[in-house]
């Protein structure tokens, strides 16, 4: 390849997006106007914004799960109860930045009830909290002072259900002030309290006003309409109630006191309709709620139930029939799937016209009520991520990839018999149903256009996304349908490879049009590969169309061992085959497409022996006649398709390599491992450029973009990373900082030139340059005349410390934080005996021109300094809140210990130095001995006494001066 059209090499990528679990198990809400969404992982809770897939921030737990939650309809405020029996809440942050440290709970009640609390609710004002726990017992708190204003004790084992009826009638002028709670318990009764302060002191405090029987099961659900005129319960008894809970005699009600007014109330039973599933949840809908094909009003009576069927029935009270129901209804489904897909809880939010189902497989769907439609789905955990796959639904027929419809959404198989098909761009996903057991392997043909999948049950589907109808907007993620079936293997087909080239073109059948796919590749734990003819499999999926089954054109016994990875050669000429016997085959492909027919057959073209362990992964190079395959003995190795010889191995990870892919026109590979690290390699230097760590487990799914711009790795820890490249960013930033540092340092030599010594020093210290200072400092050591013997005491510079005044005012006059770094490069100097005395003579100037003070100041506000330029994730106490630069009251005393530390090691040098020159002095002395000896000796015999005198002085001098 000519170097100047040469790609450049890729030396960075950076965590542009993560996929985790979101939610795991337990309660879930959702914010009154729809847009953020608290859900449990583990022990922690998270929140997250349901638009953009962002998750925002954490909530500190107590390593107790969580047992119940709720949010104040203000939004203000999040309230959990977790195994502990403790009562946490929280403030939720208002803004949608992400936030990587930990939200501290604002109160914590350690044991708030004496038994696990399983359902919670905040009252329409925020203010109170009602909690039920499992031996009966109701509290109502205050949640800003966060006492108990109300016990409730009665109720006959565990509490079910909550809720507030607060009356609002908007035809009266004064608005009654009623404040009831009503309860449901596991005995099957509900339970009406008047919260108000009268009725409190004339009932004891704890009787109810009315106790309702009706129900012969658990009552999951209670809703009461914003008139406070109608109460629904719904049971795991399969109905759901309509009560009038109205007041008869109202003038005779307010003015009643005692049993009187026990007497008056009584709720009457309106009717009774059966849902014949169990109900997990049920809800009034708002009057004005605008449902498409049903008129809304004043006078309508709405409710929606969720339950065991996983669906979401919208019902109209009156009536007693379902209007519409939200979500698909499965045929064949089996019983462990109908138990993973029921509802087990429901959430209207009326600002959006949407209810939110949460399912016990984790997943959180949002109904439309408006369009009658699925609006998004939240899938909480993915369990181990086996493989990935990029698709391009919405890629047009004649446009070629890379494109901006390319790529739009990824495919995952996990550990369950579903696919997952998420929006590249956000959180939103749908499940892929069809297989009976756990898919184990991917594909993508046609471009992205189609998908294609291995599962243990021994088959292979092909998938194509449904086409908007005329005039309907494209979903973000579109469904997908099956549209043919390929059955034939013994075992669990744990391969999968369709043919590179998109379409049949002009080899294609007549009456095709050249837009019918041409082949695919199946290799099965029964150690054969398989072809498949795919020319009548089409493009999309109609809603009701029939699958194809699919004819195998030939099938081979390739290995001796497992298949674990097929791959298909960029010109659909070739086939690969890597296996647990530790070997790559090579087969050539023959496909030919007529009139008469389509036939299709292999033949072996060579084996790729020279692993020691199994091969996981094969992947034929875009552009050369080369292989790649990732083994169990931890190496990548780069074998030529002319003789079938190792040309290359790349050695780096620690564990076995499970997926290798090529980029950059065959220049680099990536590669994933058992280690959980995804490696970057130059292919020419055998180099490793690039590490990416963001798993804990074997990273088993690796996917390259059609741009080769991102990277998606998944792995068995559920978390999946896409990864961007951002090599030219880094450059950029390079650059700046090169011509950033070139400007520095011309400015300090046009400071020095110019006697700017001011300047000079602060420049050296913020671009963290000691030996720049230290040249600077020994330059106007060694060329100050206060030095040379011949310099008057009278002369300007003999009173100047450093050697120049300059100098000494810049070192009078350094801010603190200047000074702190400045006195650590001195302790740097004084370790060595060459730069000592430049050291010494600094820390001389320090000392005598600043006080003691100043010096513990400097390192008190370079305390501050690094407080508040700390990392968000730094938990440390009283470093967690950032503090403004140079604020030193609340940091008083934190530069202490750093100060210490200087002076220990400060001390122990100089009083080496020292002893070094009081040393050096004494051996002056026997020098200056040993030469007045020589001399009497030598010249003594001349006389001249006075020369000698004379020479002994100079002598003398010059030690000193040494010295």
């Amino acid at each position: 390849m000519d170097s100047a059209h040469r790609p450049k090499l890729k030396t960075a990528f950076k965590k542009a997006r993560v996929i985790a679990p979101l939610h795991t198990a337990g309660p879930v809400a959702v914010t009154p106007d729809g847009s953020r969404l608290v859900t449990c992982v583990g022990e922690d809770a998270l929140l997250t914004d349901v638009k953009a897939g962002v998750e925002i921030c954490r909530f500190a737990g107590d390593t107790e799960f969580i047992t119940s939650l709720c949010i104040t309809p203000s939004s203000s405020h999040l309230l959990l109860f977790t195994s502990s029996l403790s009562l946490r809440i929280y403030e939720i942050p208002s803004a949608a930045v992400p936030q990587t440290k930990l939200i501290k709970p604002v109160r914590v009640i350690a044991r708030a009830h004496d038994a696990p609390v399983h359902v919670c609710k905040a009252d329409p004002t925020s203010t109170y909290l009602a909690s039920g726990s499992a031996d009966g017992v109701v509290k109502v708190w205050d949640i800003l002072r966060g006492y108990v204003t109300h016990l409730f004790k009665g109720h006959g084992g565990v509490v079910s259900a909550l809720a507030f009826n607060y009356p609002f009638d908007p035809s009266s002028v004064v608005r009654e002030q009623k404040m009831q709670l009503i309860t449901a318990s596991v005995d099957t009764r509900i339970r009406i309290f008047d919260l108000s302060a009268a009725a409190a002191r004339a009932s004891g405090g704890s009787k109810p006003e009315a106790v309702l029987e009706g129900h012969v099961s658990v009552p999951r659900g209670l809703d009461v309409s914003a008139d406070g005129k109608w109460l629904v319960s719904g049971g795991r008894d399969s109905v759901v109630l309509i009560w009038d809970i109205s007041s008869k005699a109202s003038p005779a009600k307010k003015s009643a006191k005692g049993k009187g007014k026990e007497t008056e109330f009584a709720p009457v039973l309106h009717k009774t309709i059966p849902v014949l599933e169990r109900v997990e949840a049920v809800g009034l809908l708002h009057p004005d709620e605008d449902l498409a094909g049903a008129p809304s009003g004043p006078g309508k009576l709405r409710f929606y139930t969720g339950g065991e069927k996983g669906l979401v029935r919208i019902w109209d009270a009156r009536e007693g029939n379902v209007l519409f129901t939200l979500g698909q209804e499965q045929d064949e489904a089996t019983e462990d799937q109908e138990e993973q897909r029921q509802i087990v809880n429901a959430i209207y939010v009326p600002a959006v016209s949407t209810i939110v189902s949460v399912h016990a497989d984790q997943n959180i769907l949002f109904h439309s009520l408006s369009t009658q439609t699925l609006s998004r789905q939240l899938i909480g955990f993915n369990d181990e991520i086996i493989d990935a796959t990029f698709l391009s639904p919405n890629l047009p027929l004649q446009a070629s990839a890379p494109s901006p419809l390319s790529d739009t959404h990824v495919a995952l198989a996990t550990n369950s018999s579903l696919i997952r098909v998420y929006s590249t761009s956000s959180l939103d996903a749908r499940l892929i149903a069809g297989h009976s057991e756990i898919v184990l392997c991917l594909d993508r043909g046609a471009q992205g256009r189609v998908l294609a999948s291995g599962s243990k049950d021994r088959s292979a589907r092909i998938w194509a996304p449904v086409r908007p109808r005329e005039g309907e907007d494209a979903p973000a993620v579109p469904d997908w349908r099956c549209v043919a079936i390929c059955e034939g293997h013994a075992e669990s087909v744990g391969a999968i490879a369709m043919s590179r080239k998109a379409f049949s073109g002009d080899a294609a059948p007549s009456g095709s049009g050249g837009e019918s796919l041409r082949f695919m590749f199946t290799g099965s734990q029964d150690r054969t590969i398989k072809m498949w003819d795919l020319s009548a499999v089409p493009l999309s999926a109609s809603a009701d169309g029939a699958a194809v089954k699919c004819r195998s054109l030939t099938t081979h016994k390739a290995h001796d061992k497992d298949i674990n990875s097929l791959d298909v050669a960029p010109n659909d000429r070739m086939l690969v085959s890597g296996s647990q016997d530790r070997t790559a085959k090579v087969w050539e492909i023959e496909y030919v497409a007529s009139g008469a027919g389509v036939r299709g057959e292999l033949r072996l073209l060579g084996t790729c022996k020279g692993h020691k362990r199994g091969v996981w992964c094969v992947r034929f190079g875009r552009a050369e006649r080369v292989l790649a395959t990732g083994s169990g003995d931890k190496t990548v190795k780069l074998w030529n398709l002319d003789d079938f010889t190792c040309v290359k191995t790349f050695e780096g990870h620690t564990n076995s390599v499970l997926r290798v892919d090529f980029l950059n026109a065959g220049m680099q590979m990536v590669s994933t491992a058992s280690d959980g690290l995804v490696k970057l390699w130059n292919v020419r230097d055998e180099e490793c450029a690039a590490t990416m760590d963001n798993h804990e487990d074997k990273v088993w799914a690796l996917a390259v973009s059609s741009d080769e711009s991102t990277i998606v790795s998944g792995a068995a820890d559920s978390v999946v990373t896409f990864w961007q490249d951002c090599t030219e960013e880094q450059q950029v930033e390079k650059e700046t900082q090169r011509a950033k540092l070139v400007e520095k340092e011309q400015d300090l030599q046009n400071y020095l030139a110019l006697h700017d010594y001011r300047n000079a020093i602060l420049l050296a210290l913020s671009m963290g340059q000691p030996g720049r200072l230290h040249t600077l400092f020994a330059s106007l050591t060694s060329s100050s005349p206060s030095f040379s013997p011949s310099s008057s005491p009278s002369s300007p510079s003999s009173s100047s410390i450093t050697g120049h005044a300059a100098v000494d005012e810049v070192l009078r006059t350094l801010p603190g934080a200047d000074l702190a770094r400045l006195l650590r490069y001195v302790r740097d100097w004084n370790a060595r005996a060459r730069t000592s005395a430049v050291a010494q003579r600094v820390l001389h100037a320090v000392v005598k021109l600043r006080a003691a003070e100043d010096v513990a100041r400097a390192f008190d506000e370079e305390a501050a300094f690094n407080a508040a330029s700390a990392a968000p994730g730094d938990d440390e106490e009283g470093f967690g809140k950032a503090v403004a630069v140079g604020e030193v009251v609340p940091l008083e005393g934190r530069g202490t210990t750093a100060l210490k530390e200087l002076i220990d090691s400060l001390i122990p040098y100089t009083e080496r130095h020292l002893t070094r020159m009081e040393k050096l002095l004494q051996d002056s002395y026997v020098v200056e001995h040993l030469l007045s000896e020589m001399d009497d000796g030598l010249f003594g015999e001349l006389g001249d006494d006075d020369e000698d005198s004379d020479a002994a002085i100079d002598v003398d001098r010059a030690v000193g001066v040494a010295a």
